[in-house]
């Protein structure tokens, strides 16, 4: 019996570990195109209402009168490998919207939702294993978060945001085939900013491990059963405006991986096991600029960093998932095109990484091309 549920898990292990969007593990690096064009540096000054769903207390600061609608989507090409060979799976679109509406001078409610990790491979055969070792996962996770932003007094603002998850899973390798289930979880969000002074803004965000249900798959072998939830994040940042147009931002993120990516209880028909994914906490860096050129358009920079989560000794257990970039570089611009509208772009470069397994039978790469639109209204 112990020799059947070990085997059941290696097997799993070998063709699954959470598919991830970029890039910073599973985590996406923003949520709307003028997130993305600052690399996720946006803790403490974002710019659209988008901050509901990394931190709400800044949509009290938002500079709006009444509303702020933002909606766009994007596109990833994820071109990545395992010991050579191609996955077939090479894009992906990534929806996200986002809405800020003023109820008074301090008060303001927003609602958002966004993709926030997915993807997947398609690999055809993983050598150097011999025959058919096809590998092929598909991961999607989403989260809507209604919040506010409270303006306490001149300088401090605190928010708070519920989040209501949306989690899929399919799984195929050569031990068995699970297809596409989904669950349901929540969470919350807590942020607030501080205002030392007219040139310098504190910001800080923390969102709660995301509590999902048990991915559960009825097949002719039996019943599996998966418990995977998302992680806590812990976020803080200063953003600097040395002069009029001009926003630079510094943020610090921990991921809290280890507490839902590590040893997670899986269940199969010969009995309970565990998956040992083996993901470690990241730490993050991220540094944003923000340029207002001209009345009618800004242009943006940014720079992130995380330590891949996934070490040699792991490789083998996430070929499902090759969450592997540590470098990403970030360009965007925004242009208003009419009285109310404004239209944004952004590009992020994740540069190539791979990992080698300490056995130095493994290896996973990866790169990663995203870019996304927004369109906003706000009056």
């Amino acid at each position: 019996m112990k020799r059947a549920i070990a085997f059941a898990a290696a097997g799993t292990a070998l063709g699954l570990s959470p598919a991830a969007f970029a890039t910073d593990g599973d985590q996406m690096l923003g949520v709307t195109a003028t997130q993305w064009g600052r690399a996720g540096a946006v803790v403490a000054m974002p710019e659209d209402a988008g901050t509901v769903l990394t931190n709400p207390a800044a949509l009290a600061n938002l500079d709006i009168e009444e509303v702020r609608v933002d909606l766009g989507f994007g596109f990833l090409n994820p071109p990545r490998k395992a010991n050579g060979v191609d996955s077939d799976s090479d894009l992906y679109l990534i929806p996200s919207g986002a809405m800020a509406l003023r109820v008074n001078p301090r008060l303001v409610f927003g609602l958002g939702m966004a993709g926030l990790s997915g993807m997947g491979v398609d690999f055809d055969d993983i050598a150097p294993l011999p025959g058919n070792q096809a590998v092929v996962t598909t991961k999607q996770f989403y989260k809507i978060a209604p919040g506010f932003g409270f303006r306490v007094n001149d300088k401090l603002s605190l928010g708070a945001a519920f989040n209501l998850d949306y989690q899929s899973l399919a799984i195929h390798n050569s031990m068995f085939t699970l297809p596409q289930t989904q669950v349901y979880g929540w969470g919350a969000t807590l942020g607030l900013t501080y205002d030392l002074n007219d040139k310098v803004r504190l910001g800080a965000s923390y969102v709660t491990k995301q509590a999902m249900g048990e991915f559960e798959w009825n097949t002719t072998a039996g019943r599996y059963v998966l418990d995977m939830d998302a992680p806590a994040t812990l976020t803080v940042g200063v953003a600097l405006t040395p002069m009029p147009g001009l926003v630079i931002e510094a943020d610090i993120k921990q991921i809290w991986f280890s507490d839902v990516l590590d040893r997670e209880a899986f269940t199969t028909p010969g009995g309970a096991g565990t998956m040992n994914f083996g993901w470690d906490d990241q730490t993050v860096f991220a540094i944003g600029v923000t340029k207002q050129v001209n009345p009618k358009t800004q242009v943006r920079v940014g720079y992130n960093y995380g330590e891949s989560p996934i070490g040699p000794e792991d490789v083998a257990n996430n070929i499902g998932s090759l969450a592997v970039t540590e470098h990403h570089l970030a360009l965007g611009a925004t242009r208003q095109i009419g009285q109310k509208v404004f239209g944004s772009l952004s590009y992020v470069h994740a540069f190539k990484n791979d990992v080698v397994s300490t056995d130095g039978n493994t290896r996973i790469e990866l790169e990663q091309n995203i870019v996304n639109l927004q369109v906003t209204y706000k009056f």
